[in-house]
């Protein structure tokens, strides 16, 4: 039997075998049919991450059932049927696989058209019953056409190369994209009227929000071109389904295909079941073997990274600003480093903390090392754990107040990271850090104005005292004696040549005792411990 600290992982809905793979043994994984309410509310109860697809709701009410819950993973992109502030609110990672399948929902998209376009569906339905009706089906090219995609996103881009490779002209809307990285394209901006009067062929690729719902209705569609042929593979309510219904049956819209409703599965009094010249299918966009392969495979390694603690790259709820640049992601461990070291520096959280970018890392958008330093800081001192979504929380509670500063002024070092704090009996402190190197090696620069040059990781020893001979010795030699080895140690001076910080990298932290004991024999102001992370 598993032991109680091992973390339960809940499958709530069907996953592609390697999910289960990439989550390997750590964890006591269990399973419960998510659409089942009454089985999933008791099951979330020792739950740390739940793993879902599109059939389970994670709403306030199961939020309420799983006091344990750190993350929510939902194997695919969208993440209608989660409460995102809801969980937020709590502290609760929420991840999905944003990557997972816009191959395959924008070649959906692409086979829904050419369905459409040459009536296919309708076609195999005579041959199957035995007939041959050519002349009944007759089709229209794409090549020539123009093409109007609505939301340029990551699939919306997709579709737009593939279609491209038809020979049409792409325009589109998408009020957040800036027109140079439409122009990189090969696709025209235009605003949604006017890609309504004007596009032949109309592909939808949004997300589904409050501005977006019923984005496409029955005023929208009595301006476009009667031969028009809409597609939406996105999400339900993007197009109203009764104003299309009608459009299609009274000859306004000339076809349609439809992958994605507003209530799913669809009724079977849902008005797009009875019209003409449509191809339905029901939410295959993301139902491709290589496609749940990835979705499940990427969110059993966001729920790692989460249940260690560590930052997740498909996180839709840290309050960082926008994703986290490539650039940025290697200096979120050092920041969180600093913050541990600041911690020990200082002796106790700090009143006021600043995050310094300096260099070429001001270019990027760091709001995410500001979490970082923050995680670092309350790490070692609280014991509840400490994530990129709890850690404004923790801070306001705990009267820590975080802002962050950028400069591309680049000091000593082409980027670094300082953390200024501020105490509550108004003195500062200050650690820094840089990437060093090739490998990028995590070094730690500066204490409290006095400069250093040593990695950053493992255990540390940080040593506060009044610099006179024979100090280094001393704790050399009473560690030695522990069995504890230095691997590096660094000593650096005030200004005033009165006081020193020694930091040691050693292979184990010396316990209580022994630190009390170095303490004492070198009159240290302050001796403490730094555990590895």
């Amino acid at each position: 039997m598993p032991t109680p600290a091992t973390p339960v992982v809940l499958i709530a809905e069907t996953l592609a075998p390697s999910a289960m793979q990439a989550l390997g043994s750590d964890f006591d994984i269990r399973h419960v049919d998510g659409a089942d309410r009454a089985a999933l509310l008791p099951a979330l109860a020792d739950a740390d991450a739940v793993l879902i697809r599109s059939a389970t709701t994670i709403d306030a009410e199961a939020l309420a059932a799983a006091p344990r819950l750190k993350v929510i993973a939902r194997a695919g992109i969208g993440l209608d049927n989660v409460d995102v502030p809801a969980a937020t609110a709590r502290g609760v990672l929420v991840v999905n696989a944003p990557q997972s399948n816009i191959i395959t929902a924008a070649e959906h998209a692409i086979a829904l058209l050419l369905s459409v376009a040459r009536q296919i569906p309708a076609a195999h339905a005579t041959m199957v019953a035995g007939e041959w009706k050519r002349s009944k089906f007759m089709g229209v090219e794409i090549a020539d056409k123009t093409v109007g995609v609505v939301g340029l996103g990551r699939i919306g881009q997709l579709f737009a190369a593939r279609i491209a490779a038809f020979g049409t002209h792409v325009i589109a809307y998408d009020p957040y994209l800036q027109p140079a990285r439409a122009a990189a394209l090969g696709v025209t901006l235009v605003d949604l009227p006017t890609l309504l009067r004007e596009a032949d062929i109309i592909s939808i690729h949004l997300p589904k929000t409050p501005e977006t719902l019923g984005l496409i209705g029955a005023a929208e569609l009595a301006t476009v071109k009667p031969n028009v042929i809409i597609i939406n593979a996105a999400r339900g309510g993007l197009v109203d389904e009764q104003a299309l219904a009608d459009a299609l049956t009274e000859g306004r819209v000339a076809a349609a295909g439809i992958d994605v409703y507003v209530k799913e599965p669809a009724a079977p009094d849902n008005p797009l079941r009875s019209a003409p010249n449509i191809v339905l299918t029901p939410h295959l966009g993301a139902s491709t073997e290589e496609a749940q392969d990835k979705a499940g495979t990427a969110v059993a390694r966001s729920v790692k990274l989460a249940l260690r603690g560590d930052f997740v790259p498909d996180a839709v709820n840290v309050q960082a600003a926008g994703p986290v640049a490539d650039e940025v992601r290697p200096w979120i461990p050092l920041a969180s480093r600093l913050g541990t070291i600041l911690t020990a520096v200082a002796g106790s959280v700090p009143a006021k903390v600043v995050v310094e970018v300096r260099g070429d890392l001001a270019d990027s958008d760091t709001t995410i090392l500001q979490l970082a330093a923050v995680r670092g800081i309350f790490g070692p001192v609280i014991t509840e754990a400490v994530t990129f979504v709890n850690a404004p929380a923790l801070a306001a509670e705990h009267g820590l107040s975080l802002a962050g500063t950028s400069t591309k002024e680049t000091g000593d070092y082409r980027s670094s990271v300082t953390l200024r704090a501020a105490m509550s009996d108004g003195s500062t402190r200050s650690v820094s850090g840089t990437l060093s190197g090739e490998n990028q090696v995590a070094k730690l620069v500066e204490i409290n104005n006095r400069h250093f040059d040593l990695r950053a990781e493992g255990d540390l020893l940080v040593v506060a005292y009044a610099d006179r001979p024979g100090v280094m010795g001393t704790v050399g030699r009473l560690l030695g004696d522990a069995g504890v080895n230095i691997l590096a140690a660094q000593i650096s001076q005030e200004i005033s040549g009165h006081a020193s910080i020694m930091v040691l990298r050693v292979d184990g932290l010396p316990d209580a005792g022994l630190l009390e004991t170095i303490g004492a024999a070198v009159s240290a102001s302050a001796i403490r411990g730094i555990a590895a992370d």
